[in-house]
């Protein structure tokens, strides 16, 4: 069997996700990622219809990439136009690429009530646009769209539309499941006949997800001759998006033993997600498989026991495959095996039985009673570990802080925090205006330390989260504050409870400045 090339459309596709716009930039960034991971062919988007896209086209004939084969995307010939003379197909050659995909219409329903042609006109349109492109010296792929509604309707015209592109000298028919509608026996049953039909030794599948199917259609296809899998990282695209391939790969290689990447690349799946999900400014989910944070974390004791003794035991393959680890998490489920465990994950010896492991044992459990939840929060939870098993000697002693809410009539609303703190047995009192209390705060806090250490200027805040306690309560209510803070190559969570929401982001935010504080001085100290 032929090797399955991947097909990445995230630059495409998944520049259609709600809440997702590419700069040309962080397109050109995400192409270069992924030409280092080695995904064979890079939609680049369709340099017809969007400026940005051909000025990436552009950039890349100057600085080609090294493996990737940067494809444009587009579609068949208007009907009012003849091929050679299509604006669309034109921007497509000027793209200057070896290869170029171009989609058509295979659902008699799209051909009579979307664009409102013969049948007939459409086999033609197919042909002549893919034999132009052909004549013009590209490698063509042909997108046969709704292909399984198209076929579930009308059989014999949705092969005549691809035996219209391959008698046109297509390199490939890719069958798209444009609605996602489609369930993986009948992908796999309409892909075999196809085979049968056409006579074709192979072809890709495109599929979206509509019906959370979208990676079991695209594995289902595999053993019925596909050798092309179209998708985006992280499953981005519009609706519900496309085939996840993150997903993809990790069960095409690591699962059914078919070769894709190289196993030292494939150990970078997990940055790769998440790198994606940084500059498309979503995200990334906890449980995403193979790449997320909870993809081998552990919480129950039952669990991390068996974990500690065989990894096998509750996880399917070694995270380190695909970049990640395991992880065992700190809770109420937990217990001494838990702490211990994950004190050792943090680089601190703890002897199950001994008096230390039972008062940081008791310790955690009155904390959750209180409301504190470190499942979320491993920076405050290292801190509670460092406190225990170092002498832990403070940063700075807070003084006091006031926070003023102003609204003005100019209908402006102004946050200032002042703040008074001793740092190196020197005082230190200075205000700061912000967005909102917690911002305002923050800046506060920062604009007093940082004289005293300079590089919590490259530490910043990237989520704030509140969750109410009680609720019967009212607005009276404890509450949990999670602040998630990185720098330059870390990122991690800290926690707070109260029931004033100030106090419990004042703990939460302290938490994250020593944090950062502490990993400095231990890059020093080594």
């Amino acid at each position: 069997m032929k090797k399955i090339a991947i097909y990445d459309t995230t630059l495409r596709d998944g520049s259609q996700t709600e809440g997702i716009s590419y700069s040309l930039l962080d397109k050109i960034n995400i192409a270069k990622r992924l030409d280092d991971f080695g995904v064979d062919f890079i939609e680049g988007g369709w340099p017809f219809s969007n400026a940005k896209d051909k000025e990436l086209f552009n950039y890349f004939k100057k600085k080609p990439l090294k493996k990737s084969k940067l494809t444009p995307f587009g579609s068949t010939a208007h009907p009012s136009n003849p091929a050679s003379k299509d604006k669309n197909l034109l921007s497509l050659i000027r793209a200057d690429t070896e290869y170029v995909t171009i989609f058509g219409k295979t659902w008699d329903l799209h051909v009579k009530e979307v664009l409102r042609i013969k049948p007939k006109d459409n086999l033609r349109i197919i042909f002549e646009s893919v034999k132009f492109l052909t004549k013009k010296g590209k490698k063509v792929f042909y997108d046969a769209e709704h292909f399984f509604d198209g076929y579930k309707a009308n059989p014999e015209y949705a092969l005549a539309t691809l035996k219209a592109a391959c008698e046109a000298g297509a390199e490939l028919l890719v069958l798209c499941d444009t609605n996602g509608g489609t369930l993986p026996w009948e992908i796999k049953k309409i892909s075999q006949s196809i085979k049968k039909g056409l006579l074709v030794d192979s072809f890709g599948i495109h599929c979206h997800n509509d019906l959370g199917l979208a990676l079991a259609n695209s594995v289902a296809c595999v053993d019925s001759g596909c050798v092309h899998i179209q998708g985006t990282i992280n499953g981005y695209g519009e609706r519900c998006g496309n085939a996840d391939l993150v997903l993809v790969m990790g069960v095409l290689q690591l699962k059914m033993n078919k070769k894709l990447i190289s196993g030292a690349k494939m150990g970078e799946l997990t940055h790769l997600s998440h790198y994606v999900s940084e500059v498309s400014n979503m995200a990334h989910h906890d449980n995403h498989p193979f790449v997320g944070k909870s993809a081998f974390a552990h919480k129950g004791g039952i669990h991390i026991d068996a974990v500690i003794k065989n990894p096998l035991a509750y996880e399917h393959l070694k995270p380190s495959l695909v970049g990640n680890s395991t992880r065992f998490v700190v809770s109420e489920l937990a217990g001494k095996s838990t702490l211990v465990a994950k004190a050792k994950e943090l680089e601190f010896e703890l002897d199950k039985k001994s008096n230390k492991a039972k008062k940081i044992y008791k310790l955690v459990q009155k904390l959750e009673s209180q409301g504190y939840q470190f499942e979320a929060a491993e920076g405050s939870f290292k801190l509670l570990l460092q406190k225990e098993f170092t002498k832990y000697k403070k940063f700075f002693e807070l003084r006091g802080f006031r926070v003023i809410i102003e609204k003005r009539e100019d209908n402006r609303l102004i946050s200032e925090a002042a703040i008074k703190l001793k740092v190196n047995n020197k005082l230190e009192h200075t205000a700061c205006e912000g967005d909102g209390p917690v911002n305002a705060l923050d800046g506060a806090l920062r604009k007093a330390l940082t004289k005293f250490y300079p590089k919590l200027s490259q530490m910043h805040l990237t989520d704030f989260k509140v969750r109410v306690l009680d609720e019967k309560e009212g607005t009276a209510a404890k509450v949990r504050v999670l602040i998630q803070s990185q720098d330059e190559d870390e990122n991690w969570s800290t926690v707070g409870v109260s029931e004033n929401i100030i106090e419990a982001s004042w703990h939460a935010l302290v938490d994250s400045v020593e944090y950062k504080l502490l990993k400095d001085l231990k890059k020093v100290k080594k």
